[in-house]
């Protein structure tokens, strides 16, 4: 039998982690093996347990989303975590995701997508809802966005500018790689050198670059 996905679940409100965990209950891949309250409470819990997956909410006592995912990355503890937040303020969810969170969910959203976030998350890739891809891609038809966080002063070549605004028009490898008349591979590598080079963590990240660097 396939292992289930531990989730580490961490919100500040006990009606949210119960809707989360009875609607997980019955579920045969996902397992909610623990509870914290804030960020502080995640991190001692993180000593404790080894999970898969965490979701945390933004706005918390004691420590927030963002001190949270901070301090994650401070401790260099490698884990996926999913945003799962009532806030859409772009600069909030901007931070979020510069931080390295593979997914961000509005508590709005109908709760399949919060399965169909972790599974996706699960098997390697990031997700985020389309409110939240279009409150981030909103700011093109503006002026470019002040974001909270120092984008690396870099300069990507021709080729690589392209494959940006190939990745943000949602092609994948295959049909970039078509495009461009280059196999796979390389445009893998092209990927892994454009993520290095700018600093940037995630696809996600990379469109806040793009806008801001105005490649699209």
């Amino acid at each position: 039998m396939k292992n289930k996905i531990r989730i580490l679940l961490v919100d500040d409100h006990p009606m949210i982690r119960d809707a989360i965990r009875q609607y997980f209950s019955t579920n045969e891949e996902i397992e909610i093996l623990d509870e914290a309250n804030n960020g502080q409470e995640a991190l001692q819990k993180l000593e404790e347990k080894d999970f898969d997956l965490i979701i945390t909410d933004m706005a918390m006592p004691d420590m927030n989303g963002v001190e949270f995912m901070t301090a994650l990355q401070d401790r260099q503890i490698k884990q996926d975590v999913l945003v799962v937040s009532m806030i859409n303020e772009v600069s909030q969810i901007k931070k979020m995701i510069s931080l390295g969170a593979k997914g961000y969910v509005l508590k709005n959203s109908p709760k399949e997508e919060i399965l169909k976030a972790i599974k996706t998350i699960s098997g390697g890739e990031n997700y985020y809802t389309r409110e939240v891809y279009d409150i981030i891609m909103g700011q093109l038809s503006g002026k470019k966005p002040a974001l909270q966080r120092v984008s690396l002063e870099v300069t990507l070549t021709k080729r690589e500018k392209e494959i940006v605004r190939l990745i943000m028009e949602e092609h994948s490898n295959q049909v970039i790689a078509d495009m461009l008349f280059i196999s796979v591979r390389t445009v893998e590598a092209h990927k892994r050198n454009i993520l290095e080079k700018t600093g940037c963590k995630t696809m996600a990240g990379l469109a806040i670059y793009a806008i801001e660097k105005g490649i699209i």
